[in-house]
């Protein structure tokens, strides 16, 4: 199967449940703390620079924001969290949002989880990936900033990400760099290998 990243387009953001497209497509949720790059690495994906907007000031997606690719799936683009900045009231709407999705089993096809490749995940991610894993559905990590790493630095920090996040091998921890595009042929390697295994 192939994926015309070129064709993509917004649908819509989603305040609640009744806003969750509920057809047939395969939904690609992607999570991530509010200045990982989660946009920059949605645009790397699609090889389009401002298709997922990057924010100026981190924590300003607020809604569940959906893209279709292709005709084929949707990505999902689940509200960024851990922004110190956002009021107690602010943080709870977004847990109620957040819960609501993954209250649906039937939403999520496929989890992307991006972390910083530079630090140790925060807790924010490991209660993000303890929703992933909830779902008894595939899901990936994706360490972005891979381009701020020395190579040394490489492999210690992945076995970090992946101990924190206590991953098992059945996991997929992607090295990423939106700067840069490395990981992104993997990135569309797992997606596509999930929707054919999907059809």
């Amino acid at each position: 199967m192939t994926l015309n990243t070129q064709k993509a387009e917004f649908i819509r953001s989603a305040a609640g449940p009744k806003d969750f497209p509920r057809d047939p497509l395969p939904q690609i949720a992607f999570a991530g703390r509010s200045n990982v790059g989660k946009s920059s690495v949605i645009n790397r994906l699609l090889n389009r620079k401002n298709f997922a907007r990057v924010g100026s000031a981190p924590g300003k997606t607020t809604h569940i924001n959906y893209f279709r690719i292709d005709e084929k799936i949707y990505l999902v683009d689940l509200p960024g969290y851990g922004y110190a900045k956002v009021s107690q009231q602010e943080k709870a709407r977004w847990a109620g949002l957040i819960q609501s999705w993954f209250d649906d089993p039937s939403l999520m096809s496929l989890g992307i989880l991006i972390v910083d490749a530079r630090h140790k995940p925060t807790a924010d991610d490991r209660g993000m990936a303890d929703y992933f894993r909830s779902t008894g559905r595939p899901w990936a990590v994706v360490a972005n900033k891979l381009d701020k790493l020395k190579k040394s630095e490489l492999e210690p920090n992945l076995a970090l990400i992946r101990e924190t996040l206590d991953l098992d091998n059945s996991v997929k921890l992607i090295p990423f760099s939106a700067e840069k595009g490395t990981g992104r042929e993997e990135l569309l390697r797992l997606i596509l290998d999930h929707m054919e295994g999907s059809v």
